[in-house]
């Protein structure tokens, strides 16, 4: 999901998506440092503080967000009182294993430390036709997708589109926010 609301944000001229991910909890048992993983690199606060608009995923545990994504957030309290996120665009997408998994809770705990923040949540709108099509995932909330079993199908077209739109909204609205006069 991470890639295909990427690609969206990279058909808006002159955007640019950082696709990034989030360390790991470790215990007390745990003495090595977790390293990072193949897929994307650890999010920084210093990325965090100069992106024009954040895009937040986080695979549904129980109707909430993923412990390490909520832990990465409870640490961002300088930028907070810096007020370094303040009005930038956010958005918020999510997976679960079936169809009653908790998407929107998720999609909606994700948007709390956001919108502390000061920033501006995008949705996406009943203009975009997939966003009525779709059978597996998508809320006005934000993207998502049931991935069910290993087995299961990947995003399908309605999925892939919404990601995308997600992707363009956010990065068009930040667009137009760091070249606008205001």
């Amino acid at each position: 999901m991470a890639n295909q609301i990427a690609r969206g944000i990279e058909q808006i001229a002159d955007c640019e998506a950082m696709v990034r991910t989030v360390p790991e909890i470790r215990t007390a048992a745990e003495q090595d440092p977790p390293a990072e993983p193949d897929t994307a690199p650890w999010l920084s606060k210093a990325e965090l503080q100069s992106a024009d608009g954040l895009i937040v995923g986080s695979p549904t545990r129980f109707g909430n967000m993923a412990a390490p994504l909520k832990a990465f957030f409870d640490n961002t309290s300088d930028l907070w009182l810096a007020g370094d996120m303040v009005d930038k665009p956010a958005a918020v997408f999510t997976s679960s294993s079936s169809q009653h998994g908790g998407q929107e809770s998720t999609l909606f705990s994700m948007m709390l430390p956001l919108l502390h923040h000061g920033m501006l949540m995008v949705g996406i709108p009943y203009t975009e036709p997939a966003l009525s099509r779709t059978t597996k995932g998508g809320s006005p909330y934000g993207a998502s997708h049931v991935s069910g079993s290993k087995d299961s199908d990947p995003l399908d077209r309605d999925e892939k589109t919404i990601c995308s739109a997600l992707g363009k909204r956010v990065a068009r609205i930040a667009h137009q926010m760091r070249n606008s006069d205001v």
